[in-house]
């Protein structure tokens, strides 16, 4: 494991869709127990619904941090189905989900100690800004091409 990678991160992950469903993207970001971020990581989906895009931001924080050997992770979402979902207290029903859930529970393995939990939206702004951000530069990208279009 590189030396500057901590070994207890927390993830804080994030996904949004505009007129859900629509322009989705899931964001994660990862910080140390000094509150520096070390790491962004973010999934622009094209078409989705809000929850696979939270789903969404939760992988590619996981993904993130199994790639940079954290070894303990705190994961905060704003999303209280995903949490409940992990957790196993609700099912996953909706057969786009459950890939996601299963990726999501593999990648989990992956880590020595994991604690998952709710946060309200107010405490998840880095998550959520980053959604904004991606979602904000495609819309620029694809006016940029429908305009070099014309």
């Amino acid at each position: 494991m590189d030396s500057q990678v901590p070994q207890h991160v927390t993830l804080f992950a994030d996904g949004g869709a505009r007129r859900n469903p629509g322009p989705a993207a899931g964001a994660a970001v990862l910080i140390d127990d000094a509150g520096a971020v070390i790491e962004e990581a973010f999934r622009y989906l094209g078409h989705a619904t809000n929850n696979v895009a939270e789903w969404n931001g939760l992988l590619a924080g996981l993904e993130a941090a199994a790639r940079l050997g954290v070894r303990e992770l705190t994961v905060r979402l704003d999303s209280e189905l995903v949490v409940k979902q992990l957790l196993g207290e609700y099912r996953v029903k909706n057969a786009a989900l459950q890939p996601l859930h299963r990726r999501a529970l593999e990648l989990l393995r992956a880590f020595h100690r994991v604690d998952i939990g709710h946060v309200p939206r107010k405490q998840n702004k880095l998550a959520d800004a980053l959604v904004n951000r991606v979602l904000d530069a495609q819309q620029r990208s694809e006016n940029e091409r429908a305009d070099a279009a014309l």
